[in-house]
């Protein structure tokens, strides 16, 4: 019975009421891994960020190769503005789910803001072409000094399909100067 109204808050998002059921679950010495990982998430839609990281951290201790819950951890950690949790749950998750898009990228995007530009350009290049991938690899190359900046910088203004977000990124790499001549 208690199952049945945890599934039905969790289906209509009913957070508060998830939260009161689960709460107990896990409270205990050897709970559910599956019951920590959903009041993780829990939490997170509740905006409990430490709660939530606290509890996906169980999670994976106790479940390592489970890729979700790293990944939530992540989430969780990127909330909290944890970067460096958020990088090493992000990776995880990556090399347990290689095909994970949503981990790919937002490695890719912690990387970036942790100037680890290698692990980024290498999370990024698996989706070359893709228009936020092209900026991100663009600009990890223009950080590193890399010789094709200039080559990345032409494919970028011919091809990339949001010119605004191509200036930004331009910008944003500039170190004091915008070429007049694009």
């Amino acid at each position: 019975m208690k199952l049945d109204r945890l599934q039905r808050a969790l289906q209509t998002g009913n957070w508060g009421q998830a939260a009161d059921i689960l709460a107990p679950l896990v409270a205990g010495a050897d709970p559910h891994p599956s019951m920590m990982y959903n009041y993780g998430k829990v939490l997170i839609e509740l905006g409990r960020m430490a709660q939530a990281q606290a509890m996906l951290r169980r999670t994976v201790q106790v479940m390592p190769e489970h890729s979700a819950a790293w990944f939530e951890l992540g989430r969780a950690a990127l909330s909290a503005e944890d970067f460096e949790t958020a990088f090493e749950a992000f990776s995880r998750a990556l090399d347990l789910e290689p095909t994970d898009t949503d981990a790919r990228r937002n490695l890719g995007r912690v990387g970036v803001r942790l100037g680890r530009f290698g692990a980024a350009q290498a999370a990024w290049g698996e989706l070359r072409g893709d228009p936020e991938a092209d900026l991100a690899l663009y600009r990890i190359a223009a950080e590193t000094g890399a010789a094709n900046t200039s080559d990345l910088r032409r494919d970028l203004l011919d091809t990339h399909p949001d010119k605004a977000a191509v200036i930004r990124t331009l910008v944003r790499v500039s170190k004091g100067s915008v070429p007049l001549s694009l």
